[in-house]
């Protein structure tokens, strides 16, 4: 039985989600994460993307990346093969880097965009890898609490859907341990 195509649109925005193989470690220091957000934005300069949230943990990573006109899974394609070349040279492996097929699941509302922007940032938090999410670098959390900037995210949209100080705002939200914190959100619902 054939796998299902990947819903593809101009604009679609996913929750993509890769691990490694046998849960295996994809980045086992900064060079390796450095390098994979170099080659998400060498990919990003011939396949256009907004990538809205990222967290990239030591054996798989999230991306909340908002598409252009290139489908999911040229970026993703592109994207993996690189940084795998990359990792199985370094390391002297053979194989698979990463587990299967990434993960994409489609965002088609406010809510659940949202509440993958809070998961994605939560995401070291609940590993126990952090106390503070703050305090976890490999992730864009930072760019929307601190005002810091990161080349590499778009923040304008997330943040449009909170009251001012709206860098506040997301803040509490994303570190609410209550998932519908809601009254956050000035959209209307």
């Amino acid at each position: 039985m054939p796998r299902p195509y990947r819903i593809f649109y101009p604009g679609a925005t996913y929750h993509v989600h890769a691990r490694g193989n046998r849960r295996g470690a994809i980045f086992y220091e900064d060079r390796d994460y450095l390098h994979y957000l170099a080659l998400l934005e060498q990919v990003r300069s011939t396949h256009p993307f907004d990538l809205h949230s990222y967290c990239l943990m030591t054996n798989h990573l999230h991306l909340q990346i908002e598409i252009s006109h290139t489908p999911l899974s040229q970026i993703i394609k592109e994207l993996h093969s690189r940084y795998a070349i990359y990792f199985n040279r370094k390391y002297d492996y053979d194989g698979h880097l990463f587990q299967g097929r990434y993960g994409a699941k489609v965002i088609e509302s406010i809510d659940h965009f949202l509440g993958v922007s809070r998961y994605i940032h939560r995401n070291p938090l609940e590993a126990g890898m952090v106390g503070d999410m703050a305090n976890y670098e490999w992730s864009s959390y930072l760019s929307y609490i601190c005002k810091t900037e990161n080349p590499h995210i778009y923040t304008q949209r997330t943040l449009s859907y909170f009251n001012e100080p709206a860098h506040e705002q997301y803040r509490l939200y994303t570190e609410s341990e209550n998932k519908n914190a809601d009254e956050l959100i000035w959209v209307p619902r």
